[in-house]
């Protein structure tokens, strides 16, 4: 019996050809006769497995599910291969091969997830943590130029007089002493603040500058501060402040050593 699809010759009682496992319908085979079946068309059956294989995979966030999903679906598309066209349903088990991989792989990633992730933020805070301390030391710096070139004024009034937009000309209310970003207030995940005090004849004989995160426990954890005796202090901010400590806060902080 000639396959009308692709034309390889078969056996005459043979219902599905052996080459592309089409249904052989031909009603007269090579030798006259009328082939099994009477010439018509068999039906192929879907493959158990398969099924199977499918409906455990819509399960696969169950992790043995996702093991009994591909199991089943390798099982079944290496049958449907080799049945010569008596079974169908390869896609069903490709559908529960995919799901069942899915599975599999998403515990993984879900696992490296909740290590990495944290790990990435703990260095993402100590970074910005970094930055405010030298944000702070940058400020004592240029508090102590600023006393110097304007000694009727004495320490910066507050964090823009440090600073300036460019093109920058040095003032009292600009002194072009530290990026311009930094005495706008903010800077690398933390909120910062310089504030003169206890003036004398108008002049300002102490300041406070601190510094602590915008958003507490993603870019900082901890506040930092100094005063006109240069000593960077910082506190674990247990009370989660995003404000900048006052002078009376600054002096009950430790020391950084």
């Amino acid at each position: 019996m000639i396959c009308t699809s692709c034309s390889e010759p078969n056996t005459d009682n043979a219902r599905f050809c052996t080459r592309c496992g089409g249904a052989l319908t031909s009603s007269i085979s090579q030798s006259g006769q009328v082939p099994f079946g009477g010439g018509e068309p068999a039906t192929a059956e879907t493959s158990g497995k398969a099924i199977a294989s499918l409906v455990f995979g819509c399960f696969s966030f169950i992790f043995p599910a996702a093991i009994v999903a591909i199991i089943l679906g390798h099982i079944s598309r290496s049958q449907i291969r080799t049945s010569a066209g008596r079974l169908k349903g390869s896609g069903l088990a490709m559908a529960g091969l995919v799901l069942g991989y899915m599975g599999m792989v998403t515990p993984v990633v879900l696992i490296f997830a909740a290590i990495i992730i944290p790990n990435l933020l703990r260095a993402r805070i100590s970074a910005d943590e970094a930055s405010a301390v030298a944000s702070i030391k940058a400020i004592n710096t240029a508090e102590l130029s600023y006393e110097t070139a304007y000694p009727m004024t004495g320490y910066a009034p507050n964090l823009s007089s440090l600073g300036g937009a460019n093109p920058c000309h040095p003032s009292p209310a600009s002194a072009c002493l530290i990026d311009n970003t930094l005495a706008t207030g903010m800077e690398s995940g933390y909120n910062f603040a310089a504030v003169g005090g206890n003036p004398v004849n108008g002049v300002n004989t102490t300041y406070v500058a601190g510094a602590a995160p915008t958003s507490y426990n993603q870019s900082g954890v901890r506040q930092f501060c100094s005063s006109e005796d240069k000593v960077i202090r910082w506190d674990a901010n247990t009370g989660k402040s995003t404000s900048p400590p006052s002078a009376a806060q600054c002096q009950g902080f430790t020391s950084l050593q």
